[in-house]
């Protein structure tokens, strides 16, 4: 690696205009600098604080927006370092563009596969964990926990408590199943501008900090059908919720 992972590598950002996702918006200009070659394998990204100045955005859209590059396979995090631009050769082949997801039915789509892979993955979880699987899944759901406390919308958690999960299986291609979903495996940031109109969203973590307790005592306790069972529960509901919120937003527009 030469020095050029010392800094950001002089790009520069205009403030971002408040489109209906600001996270999604500023993931598609990192995006591009790294595809347009502007941002190269190694470079660092900009720091948090410069990324906020830039962009004119919260801490909060900056960290979605870097995990979601993390989980397309763009860039690498490093712990009290930063993110890093990832090396092409490394990344998955096959995902889901995020651009492609233009509707809230594009996104039930996705959860309904979500449904068919995960609840098999919390099963196996269940009968193969070991002690170091289950303190990685306990931690992301303790994480979750803080993070929801804190007023964050937990994106980043979230992520983790279900990675912990495909990692439990002792099957590597369960992990390599998150880069094909890529950040959508957490619908809401896609759709979190919805959401914070028609609900209410410390109320909706709640409900998905409930759920994941009890995807984690039954994976805990070596219970394989009640995992399957309630990672069938937590997936099912999310894709009822955003089926109502389809429905609402489908009546309200004119006829």
């Amino acid at each position: 690696m030469d020095g050029r992972n010392s800094g950001a590598h002089g790009i520069e950002l205009s403030p971002l205009a408040p489109p209906a996702n600001l996270t999604a918006e500023l993931v598609r200009r990192l995006a591009a600098e790294i595809r347009a070659g502007r941002l190269r394998p190694g470079d660092r990204l900009p720091t948090e604080q410069a990324l906020m100045r830039q962009a004119g955005v919260s801490r909060t859209v900056v960290r979605e927006a870097v995990a979601a590059l993390r989980a397309e396979g763009l860039v690498l995090t490093r712990q009290g370092v930063g993110a890093f631009v990832a090396d092409p050769s490394a990344r998955g082949q096959v995902r889901i563009d995020p651009g492609e997801m233009r509707s809230l039915n594009d996104v039930l789509q996705v959860i309904e596969l979500r449904i068919a892979i995960e609840t098999e993955a919390a099963g196996l979880a269940a009968e193969r964990r070991d002690a170091a699987a289950l303190d990685r899944i306990a931690q992301a759901a303790a994480a979750f926990e803080v993070a929801v406390q804190a007023g964050d919308s937990a994106v980043t958690q979230d992520l983790e408590f279900h990675r912990a999960i495909f990692a439990a299986t002792g099957n590597g291609f369960f992990p390599r199943f998150l880069e094909f979903l890529g950040p959508m495996l957490i619908p809401r940031q896609t759709v979190r501008p919805y959401l914070e109109e028609t609900e209410a969203r410390s109320a909706y973590l709640a409900r998905v900090q409930e759920e994941h307790a009890r995807i984690f005592a039954a994976i805990s306790g070596g219970q394989a059908a009640a995992a399957r069972s309630a990672m069938r529960r937590h997936l099912t509901a999310s894709r009822d919720r955003y089926a109502r919120l389809a429905g609402r937003l489908s009546a309200s527009e004119p006829g």
